[in-house]
């Protein structure tokens, strides 16, 4: 009897109004107005309208959330018109019930939020308007898909109606799949100003679904652009002469802003315009899918054949923009700050990577079927994904490096024993290869590519052919990591990851650190702060966090490095290429700004930034190959606090919880987490020491 509609793009990707009975109630969040939302509704669906004799009505009502300054939060909207529409209870009494609701629930965050969201109950009624239904109007073409495979028929919501033989049969699925998701949910999405653009990279960067990229090609490449498609010279020495674009995936883009925020370029007559700022969608969305079609099909510069050999470099940051992602259009949160980490992986060693994914977000996002965002490059190489549980996700992990490691054993002692058959060069050259830089690994996996060649032309009789055909590919380095969020490293896995810190096998870790159980609902782990507020310490938490950190180093064999992207680009990304050159453990433990923080997501980086100028998250990297030149394994990569602690936890929900509900509790549970930053931080200063040669002598 009532179909309400909260994203007006689902009535193109879904069938919306299939359970709706003759003459039910339609109720859309529209971005168009009453009187011209008729021509923006798909043919489709209009149809059914008609059939149906729906009465329909619209909303704008992300419109009206941000005249309240409510963001994207359009709950209480819908919910106010959906009772104004329905009749399930009288107006006036339903409007009562939601606002005492909403005192209830968002009490706890301040008077502000309750009065900003009754504010917004009391305008919906006006901003609701009917919408007059007519036969024969036009309407835009559907883009749905029509393809007939399962991955289709079930982001088309008919999964129900699949017989079991449609699925694969071995359990594995197609990877890049979410190229075709096309959520198309944001309001606004970025827009790149040229005259501005100084190329540094850095909202690439940070975007969470990977849908800002970068390319420079050469000048040949730009004809045939679309109208309005930009290129500016590239700035860079190496690429003198070749063309800069940056473009925007419109309809992947969630709209969070993380790339307005972080980009340090502005207008110094109108000092509110960036390089990157924010436009209506629906303005702009068939020129802009136009320009990314255009851009997909240009050559990528900085490919492991060819980017290391015009000058560029994994450890600079402005260069590895450049880098295909093979992590792309996740069903992250909008403004996630896990996946920029996961992102930045894909590109320095996705060709190559195998990922042993703890359940959680990242476990969610990740491999969410029918769907995934993890995908493969030009020539069909990408990460190897899977996921585990909690309690044994690093145990997996492990055995992902062991089984590799056996099976390269196997393959070089069978091109040992048949060296003369292979071909002596050959088998000397692939047994003595340097894989330390990625254009050595793509020479080597040249020479494995012959290698196989040979054998299946001239060799594959031999008793030994098909076993080394088995395992050739592990000739080529491979990057075993092992991923998941504090939940799993700090808490229920933890045994695990300490087993495999010990064995020192040459395997990496990453902790996607947001300090609390995300994808569970927010509960408190061990990662979770003193004094911040979480379900099971619901008067904020009285002990300080685990410094998994410090555990790690302990054992003197681990590369450990504590990061923040917002706080450190540079850092982060030197991290990670130093922790998958050193051959042992290495640990990498990521701050990640959540929305189980309480905060504005799109100023996730700035947190990042005052999480790390306050000494709550300092960020350091400590390499044991130092040691052995004679030099301090730890590095300090943080100044000294700057700013007091409060300056960075009164931003967040889970701190001014309590600081409203508890004052005195709050004013306790700061002074103490303010005296272990400190502590904290002369410790670390203390690790980091090193005496001048003066003080040596």
């Amino acid at each position: 009897d009532f179909v309400a509609v909260h994203q007006f793009g689902f009535l193109d990707r879904y069938d919306t109004l299939a359970a709706a009975r003759d003459g039910a109630t339609l109720l859309l969040n529209s971005p168009h107005p009453a009187e011209t939302v008729w021509e923006h509704i798909p043919e489709r669906v209009q149809r059914q309208i008609v059939e149906k004799k729906l009465v329909v009505h619209c909303v704008d009502a992300y419109r009206l959330a941000r005249e309240h300054e409510m963001g994207v939060r359009i709950n209480a909207i819908m919910q106010t018109a959906f009772f104004a529409l329905s009749g399930v209870l009288p107006r006036d009494e339903a409007i009562a019930h939601i606002k005492r609701y909403i005192q209830k629930t968002y009490g706890k965050r301040g008077e502000a939020v309750v009065r900003a969201n009754h504010a917004m109950v009391d305008a919906t009624l006006s901003h609701l308007h009917q919408v007059t239904v007519r036969k024969g109007a036009r309407a835009p073409a559907s883009a749905r898909a029509t393809t007939g495979d399962f991955v289709a028929r079930l982001l088309a919501g008919e999964g129900d109606a699949l017989p079991v033989s449609a699925f694969p049969v071995d359990g594995t699925y197609p990877t890049g799949t979410t190229r075709v998701e096309k959520r198309n949910i944001a309001q606004e999405v970025p827009v790149w100003e040229t005259d501005l653009c100084i190329q540094c990279g850095k909202c690439v960067l940070v975007c969470p679904h990977s849908v800002i990229r970068a390319k420079v090609v050469g000048v040949d490449a730009t004809s045939g652009a679309p109208q309005g498609f930009a290129f500016e010279d590239a700035r860079w020495r190496e690429l003198e002469g070749m063309k800069y674009t940056l473009q925007v995936s419109v309809d992947d883009c969630t709209g969070c802003r993380l790339c307005v925020e972080i980009c340090p370029a502005r207008d110094k007559s109108n000092v509110s315009r960036k390089a990157i700022n924010m436009a209506p969608r629906a303005s702009i969305r068939a020129d802009h899918r136009a320009h990314w079609d255009f851009f997909s099909a240009l050559p990528d510069t900085f490919v492991p054949d060819a980017g290391e050999a015009l000058g560029l470099k994994y450890n600079k940051l402005k260069d590895v923009q450049m880098i295909p992602p093979l992590f792309e259009f996740s069903s992250a949160c909008a403004g996630c700050g896990e996946t920029p980490y996961l992102r930045l992986m894909s590109q320095l060693f996705g060709d190559r990577l195998l990922i042993a994914n703890a359940t959680g977000c990242s476990s969610i996002y990740g491999g969410n079927l029918p769907t995934t965002p993890w995908s493969t490059d030009r020539d069909g190489r990408g990460p190897a994904w899977s996921n585990s549980l909690f309690e044994d996700n690093a145990e997996f992990g492990l055995g992902m490096r062991e089984a590799i490691d056996a099976q390269a054993a196997l393959a070089r002692r069978l091109v040992e024993a048949n060296r003369v058959a292979i071909g002596a060069d050959l088998a000397d050259t692939i047994l003595s290869a340097d894989q330390s830089t990625e254009s050595s690994v793509s020479a080597q996996r040249h020479r494995v590519a012959e290698l196989k060649a040979r054998i299946r032309d001239r060799l594959g009789a031999q008793a030994w052919a098909a076993d080394l055909l088995a395992v050739a590919d592990t000739l080529v380095r491979k990057s075993v990591w092992i991923v998941g969020g504090d939940g799993w490293a700090y808490d229920i896995g933890f045994g695990g990851l300490d087993h495999v810190l010990a064995s020192g096998r040459n395997v990496k870790l990453l902790i996607l650190d947001t300090e609390v159980y995300s994808n569970t609902g927010g509960q408190s782990s061990k990662a979770t702060p003193l004094g911040a507020v979480a379900k099971f310490a619901s008067g904020g938490k009285a002990t300080a966090k685990k410094d998994i950190g410090a555990i790690a180093r302990s054992y003197g064999h681990v590369y450990v490095a504590q990061i923040a992207m917002g706080a450190g680009d540079q850092q982060t990304l030197r991290a990670f290429v130093e922790a998958e050159s050193y051959h042992g453990p290495a640990l990498i433990i990521a701050y990640s700004h959540c929305i189980a923080h309480g905060i504005d997501m799109a100023k996730g980086m700035t947190q990042q930034k005052l999480a790390s100028e306050s000494g709550h998250w300092p960020l350091y990297r400590f390499d044991p190959r130092r040691a052995a030149q004679g030099e301090n394994p730890m590095q300090l990569d943080s100044a000294p606090p700057k700013i007091p602690l409060k300056d960075y936890i009164y931003n967040e929900g889970r701190y001014r919880m309590l600081l409203q509900s508890d004052p005195d509790a709050a004013a306790m549970l700061l002074a103490a987490a303010q005296a272990h930053v400190n502590e904290q931080w002369k410790h670390l200063q203390r690790e980091a020491w090193t005496p001048n040669p003066e003080e040596k002598k």
